[in-house]
């Protein structure tokens, strides 16, 4: 067995353990620790010592004895024990003789959040390339540089300047931009989606998209990755990486710099050239990667994977409470590829038994502007089980008879149960936000706009038919 393979108990397989000293350390370093206010240095130590990840922290400042009441060391050199990981908060001029002090202290792995290396052209280059030249044949793996850092809200570990721990989930999220990563934290919290790891790649001096996503394709507390990228770096690295991983767990994709202007933008932010559009598109799609174009789109797809099943085919049953949101999701839909089920005889028979007679007898199941919770909820049940659908969309329109609360509250015995996913959308504004609260905490994807959710359900079963292919 190979030093960057374990056995796993759970599973009895070998699993890739070479980024475990970044993501499960035992304990941590921070390089430029420091108790001035605001600062990057007490940000990290302070993110580090309120979260219980289970290992030592050590502060490393020449200038102080101690700090936020911890005993602080002049050099990680200094350090009692061997340090899994480092975590730089300094300066990126002095970040290069302090990496050749991590490796005399034998320093398993960094996170270099400093910016000003091959983003700002030739001379921060070079030093990155002093601190690679500095590492090599040591075995030391490098998050970043210019990154916003790395949490595991499955262990603990908030090794980064984005705010609090992200709630524990089952995706990971990899992003070339730390602004990006901030937003998606804060969305996530009022969303309710958890993560399994969440990372700020940088510009990928080492560790790259194709190393994070064999690591977590081997991680069993991942069950999908979402990415968003702004340069391919090392194609083949991620290509061959995807290739091995989507079959068995989804990627999601939303890649920037499609136009000229866009990709300009992305060499600044980075440092890298983007690559060519049409030709990433079509590699995507050979190794089974979902793209996605819309920063919203990406959201949703996080939303989903983290909460439902993928559907096993291409066909949605539209349940709603009018006609014209029913007419635009089967719009969206169409256009994305995806059908309306065909409801079969005995379904029908089913529903013709408690619905109103003037319901539509057909998809989308229209249940009229009258519809009570209990209808909702039944004519869910109902439609779940016809063997013509592959997930279903359920949308509420504010009416005057419409109880926005107790029909999410009807639904949510439904919201991981039926074997096929549930998405929902309640259209409008604080009228209804009280039911979107109770569907986002059950685990039911909720869209402002029931054309989003179809654009969902579309990308999702994609996936699916795409890996079947391969």
């Amino acid at each position: 067995m190979s030093e960057d393979t374990k056995t796993c108990c759970s599973c009895n397989t070998e699993r890739n353990n070479s980024l475990d000293p970044i993501f499960i350390p035992k304990s941590v370093a921070v390089i430029g620790a420091t108790d001035r206010e605001n600062s990057l240095g007490r940000t990290i130590l302070w993110n580090l010592i309120s979260n219980p990840f289970g290992g030592t922290v050590y502060p490393i400042n020449p200038k102080r004895p101690q700090v936020l009441g911890i005993r602080a060391y002049a050099s990680i050199k200094d350090v009692p024990e061997e340090v899994d990981l480092a975590v730089f908060c300094t300066a990126a001029k002095v970040v290069p003789a302090l990496v050749q002090e991590c490796v005399e202290a034998k320093v398993k792995g960094l996170i270099i959040l400093s910016a000003g290396f091959k983003e700002i052209g030739p001379e921060g280059a070079a030093a990155e390339q002093k601190i690679l030249d500095t590492v090599k044949g040591t075995g030391i793996r490098i998050i970043g540089p210019n990154c916003l850092g790395v949490m595991n809200p499955i262990h603990g570990l908030n090794a980064a300047f984005g705010g609090e721990l992200a709630y524990k989930g089952n995706v990971a999220f990899i992003s070339q931009s730390g602004a990006l990563c901030a937003a998606i934290l804060d969305w996530a919290k009022t969303a309710h989606v958890g993560f399994s790891s969440f990372v700020s790649i940088g510009s990928m001096a080492d560790v790259d998209w194709g190393d994070l996503i064999r690591y977590l394709g081997d991680d069993p507390n991942t069950q999908s990755i979402a990415i968003y990228m702004e340069s391919i770096g090392n194609a083949a690295s991620f290509l061959s990486a995807a290739k091995e991983v989507a079959p068995k767990k989804p990627i999601i994709v939303i890649k920037a710099g499609r136009t000229a202007a866009a990709a300009k933008a992305a060499a600044s932010h980075t440092g890298s050239l983007t690559g060519s559009d049409d030709v990433l598109d079509a590699a995507f799609k050979s190794v089974g990667v979902v793209r996605v174009n819309e920063i919203s789109d990406l959201f949703a797809m996080i939303e989903a994977l983290g909460k439902q099943p993928l559907p096993k085919g291409n066909r949605l049953t539209i349940l709603t409470n009018a006609g014209g949101p029913g007419v635009l999701s089967t719009d969206a839909l169409s256009q994305g590829g995806g059908e309306l089920s065909e409801i079969t005889p005995s379904t029908l028979e089913t529903l013709n038994g408690f619905l109103p007679s003037s319901w539509s007898h057909n998809n989308p199941i229209d249940v009229l502007g009258d519809a009570e919770p209990d209808r909702y909820a039944n004519t869910l049940k109902v439609a779940s089980s016809d063997d013509n659908t592959d997930g279903l969309l359920v949308i509420l329109t504010p009416q005057d008879m419409t109880d926005a609360k107790a029909t999410a509250e009807a639904l949510t015995p439904y919201a991981n149960s039926l074997g096929k996913p549930v998405y929902a959308s309640w259209m409008g504004g604080n009228g209804v936000q009280c039911g979107r609260d109770i569907l986002i905490e059950a685990g039911i994807p909720e869209f402002a706009n029931p054309d989003a959710a179809a654009r969902t359900f579309n990308y999702c079963w994609k996936y699916g038919a795409g890996i079947k292919a391969l």
